[in-house]
């Protein structure tokens, strides 16, 4: 979603009435489609020129995600730790996808 123009797609996260993000970057989306895996779009001008912030900001992002996971699912914030790491480093190990470029113009993979 574009900052307050919510694009009408099936799931979207709906951030237009968060005040605190009126001056903020977004750098980055992402989607999952069922048998189709993962989609990322990354904007890495959004956040800073050095990529070492990128890796500060998915660590942050994951423990984000554990809180949130936890409270979704009724699971100790811990646990939902343990099994993103897992998930993490299960990925890392043996990546599932190879990441494609894509034109900004177009939207295709280039």
């Amino acid at each position: 979603m574009i900052f307050g123009k919510k694009s009408g797609w099936d799931g979207e996260i709906d951030v237009s009435s968060f005040d605190f993000l009126a001056n903020a970057s977004e750098f980055a989306r992402l989607w999952n489609e069922e048998g189709e895996g993962l989609t990322a779009i990354i904007e890495p001008r959004g956040l800073a020129p050095d990529p070492f912030v990128f890796g500060m900001a998915m660590v942050d992002t994951i423990r984000h995600a554990a809180k949130a996971y936890a409270h979704a699912v009724q699971i100790p914030e811990e646990d939902a730790l343990a099994r993103i790491w897992e998930g993490f480093e299960a990925e890392r190990d043996n990546p599932t996808d190879t990441p494609q470029q894509i034109d900004p113009d177009s939207g295709e993979a280039i």
